[in-house]
C-alpha cells in the first residue's frame, strides 16, 4: 500500500498483521524486555518488515536496533523508516545516494480525539483544514494533518538530531494530487545551505491514512 506513494528508489515491506514466524536479533530482544507481549509482537513484525526491505536492497538481515530517541538505527549508508498502527506495520529503506532521508508514517483513518488538532495543527493550517472539510468531509483531515507531521519529524531527526515540533512546520495539502507542501518554522544548515521546505505524499485506503516525506540528496548538497 505505501508502495504507491514512494520513490522507485524506496524498497519497502509491509504486514497488515503480526506475524508469527518474524524473530528478534540480539540486541533487539534487550530493547523490547520490559515491554508487554502485543509491543513486543508489533516491534517483532516492523523489524521484519525492515530486514526484508533490506534484502530487496541487496543487503544482509541484521539488528535495527533503537537509538537515544527510538529512531531506528541503520546500517552504514541506508535510510529509512518504520511505522506500526493498529493493523499495519511498515518499514522502507534506500541507499544514501539516492534518498537523503526519509519518513513515513501510518494511522487509522479515524477522526483525532477530541481537543488534540490545535496540539497538532497551527491556526493557518486550521483554516485550510476546515475549507479541505468543507469540500471531502469523508477525508479525516485532522489525522493526515497528525500523520503527514509524523512522516515530516522523521525525515527531519536523521538530518537536524534534534526535536522538531507539530508547530514547527506548516502543511499545505493538495487533496487533488494526494501531496502536501511543508514548510519548516525552525530552517536546518545542511551543506552550506538551509532547509526550509518539504514535500510528501499521502494515501487512505483500506481504513488506513499513509503519509512520507522524501528528501532528496540535492537539497543536502553544496
Amino acid at each position: 500500500m505505501i508502495k504507491r506513494i514512494l520513490p522507485y528508489t524506496v524498497a519497502c515491506a509491509e504486514a497488515f498483521r503480526d506475524l508469527p514466524d518474524a524473530i528478534l536479533f540480539p540486541g533487539e530482544e534487550a530493547a523490547t524486555r520490559s515491554v508487554v507481549e502485543s509491543r513486543r509482537a508489533e516491534f517483532r513484525t516492523v523489524r521484519h518488515c525492515a530486514r526484508t526491505a533490506l534484502g530487496a536492497l541487496g543487503l544482509p538481515p541484521v539488528p535495527i536496533l533503537p537509538g537515544p530517541r527510538r529512531e531506528p538505527c541503520w546500517p552504514d549508508g541506508i535510510v529509512g523508516s518504520m511505522t506500526h498502527c493498529e493493523g499495519y506495520r511498515a518499514a522502507a529503506v534506500a541507499r544514501a545516494a539516492d534518498i537523503a532521508s526519509l519518513g513515513i508514517d501510518a494511522e487509522p483513518h479515524q477522526a483525532l480525539p477530541d481537543g488534540m488538532l490545535p496540539a497538532v495543527a497551527r491556526p493557518e493550517e486550521i483554516v485550510r483544514l476546515t475549507r479541505l472539510y468543507a469540500r471531502s468531509p469523508e477525508v479525516h483531515w485532522d489525522r493526515l494533518t497528525f500523520s503527514a507531521k509524523e512522516s515530516v519529524y522523521k525525515a527531519w531527526f536523521p538530518l537536524a538530531r534534534r526535536w522538531l515540533d507539530f508547530h514547527d512546520a506548516s502543511l499545505t495539502i493538495d487533496p487533488d494530487r494526494q501531496s502536501f507542501d511543508v514548510s519548516l518554522h525552525h530552517h536546518l544548515p545542511l551543506g552550506g545551505r538551509s532547509l526550509t521546505a518539504l514535500s510528501g505524499r499521502w494515501t487512505v485506503e483500506n481504513d488506513l491514512i499513509t503519509t512520507c516525506v522524501v528528501v532528496d540528496p540535492a537539497a543536502t548538497a553544496a
